[in-house]
């Protein structure tokens, strides 16, 4: 059987790259190989960026009554084809197809937020400021703009980023992960079927070659990036030392404080399901759960006997609730971390290394759900972010502890609070140095409408995405002050500073 190959979409068609550099995607249920992806070497990523400032020159001028027409027409496609999209993003990540479902419709809902762009870029008017001066903001586009986004969302993350950039007046070109690039390429159907002029979406293909050459790009005026910590660290760095604006997020380890008055049923489902959703594969996913007092003693062997329920099978059948790891090289490093953790004194309660693979799919990259108990802050499993389906108990004696446990952490992306407690989740609303909380809401993702980012090391630049900060960070702001004096009057020279 012939291989299928995965070029680019430049200029708004496919394009095939006969670089000698390809990757192997494959499906991680079964292991094979499903198609070989053409990486971009600088060349490429040249010809990518030349076309795209090309498309901006006309799109930026283009009327917001067309933009926002593109943009209602691009989100009835989107909605139109979720179930496709969804499938293409379960056949290479692996995630269940209900999971990979509410990707396209979260990502949808930016969409939706994007095509309201006349009011979000309606600036500011004060009339005679001065004597018959008037004065007045401007939004302007910033040219292209670059997304680099993670294998774990492939359709959603993309989605924060260029329904706005965009809609902005920004010419886009995602570099999307060589895990799972199909719906990048889906999409970008999509947008010439909406009628977004050929070169404004771009999908360039690669890995790290494209995307350091991309960071120092002359003609890259701005960068949105989600990934680990690392890479975001040395995407901002790179691309700030090379003028540019930047936003990228980083990793997390999510803690869920339970305190000693929660109803232990909605705690245990709500940790269940933000620990092993996505197989764990999510960064807003809960990896370290906090119980306050001896309440552990009661809410562990709930959470057991939901984990035994579990259904663990390939997205494509309608009964898995939890597929397999991205990777075999991921799934095996997640494995060892649970080794560590056993090592280093941590009590394995549930081994999802024990797991037998599905009949007929052996060689896949499965792993079950793993709980581990008894664990201290110093252990590895609760110090990296793992990613994967792990989820971690440390006891603490009180809620100050676990305030204090949670604040120590490097990472603020996200963490929940449950308890019947108004008091005390107001507390810990105000006190907890981290960008997005939850109370009796364990994945605490923000509406469209809102913006999405943490805190500490976590983001690095100054604006979260989508949202209002996400408009923002595609634009930039222009000031124009204007006199239109009554022709009958005529002022003399003043070199003075003018203040009136």
């Amino acid at each position: 059987m012939t291989t299928r190959r995965i070029g680019h979409w430049i200029g708004g068609k496919h394009v095939a790259d006969d670089t000698a550099r390809t990757g192997e995607v494959f499906d991680p249920s079964t292991g094979e190989v499903v198609a070989n992806l053409a990486l971009a070497d600088s060349a490429t990523v040249d010809r990518a960026v030349a076309d795209a400032l090309a498309a901006w020159q006309s799109w930026r001028t283009s009327t917001l009554t067309r933009r926002s027409k593109v943009l209602f027409a691009f989100r009835e496609l989107v909605a139109a084809n979720r179930d496709e999209l969804a499938t293409l993003v379960g056949r290479e990540h692996g995630k269940v197809h209900s999971d990979a479902f509410g990707e396209v419709q979260r990502g949808l809902e930016v969409v939706e937020f994007a095509c309201g762009i006349p009011h979000l870029l309606k600036g500011g008017f004060s009339e005679n400021v001065s004597g018959e001066v008037d004065s007045y903001s401007l939004r302007q586009p910033l040219g292209v703009v670059v997304g680099i986004t993670p294998f774990n969302f492939p359709a959603m993350v993309p989605m924060w980023m260029f329904p706005l950039a965009i809609a902005c007046g920004n010419a886009f070109v995602l570099k999307p992960s060589d895990r799972d690039p199909s719906v990048s390429m889906r999409i970008a159907e999509l947008w010439a079927e909406a009628g977004l002029p050929d070169g404004v979406f771009t999908v360039l293909n690669g890995d790290r070659e494209a995307v350091d050459a991309l960071l120092v790009h002359p003609d890259v005026a701005a960068v949105s990036f989600v990934g680990s910590t690392p890479v975001a660290q040395h995407v901002s760095r790179t691309a700030n030392e090379h003028g540019k604006r930047v936003q990228a997020l980083g990793g997390a380890k999510n803690h869920m404080v339970v305190l000693p008055d929660a109803d232990i049923e909605m705690a245990a489902d709500a940790a269940v399901s933000a620990a092993y959703g996505s197989a764990g594969e999510r960064c807003m996913a809960i990896s370290a759960l906090v119980t306050v007092g001896d309440i552990a003693d009661e809410l562990l062997p709930a959470i057991t006997a939901r984990i035994a329920e579990l259904t663990i099978g390939p997205g494509t059948d309608p009964d898995s609730e939890m597929g397999p790891l991205v990777t075999r090289v991921h799934r095996d490093r997640v494995a060892d971390y649970v080794a560590a953790g056993a090592d280093e004194g941590a009590e394995v309660v549930v081994d999802g290394r024990e797991l037998a693979a599905p009949d007929g799919r052996e060689d896949g990259f499965w792993l079950g759900p793993c709980l581990l108990d008894h664990v201290t802050p110093g252990m590895s499993v609760y110090t990296d972010e793992i990613f994967g389906p792990v989820l971690v108990v440390l006891r603490v004696a009180s809620f100050d502890d676990a305030l204090a446990l949670v604040n120590a952490s490097p990472y603020g992306n996200g963490t929940a609070v449950f308890t019947n407690d108004g008091g005390a989740a107001r507390r810990f609303q105000s006190e907890i140095e981290v960008g997005m909380v939850g109370i009796n809401v364990p994945i605490p993702v923000p509406m469209a409408y809102y913006s999405f980012g943490g805190w500490k090391d976590s983001l690095f630049g100054d604006s979260h995405v989508h949202g209002t900060e996400g408009v923002n960070f595609y634009t930039r702001g222009k000031v124009v002050t204007a006199r239109w004096p009554d022709p009958s009057r005529r002022t003399g020279v003043d070199l003075g500073f003018p203040t009136t």
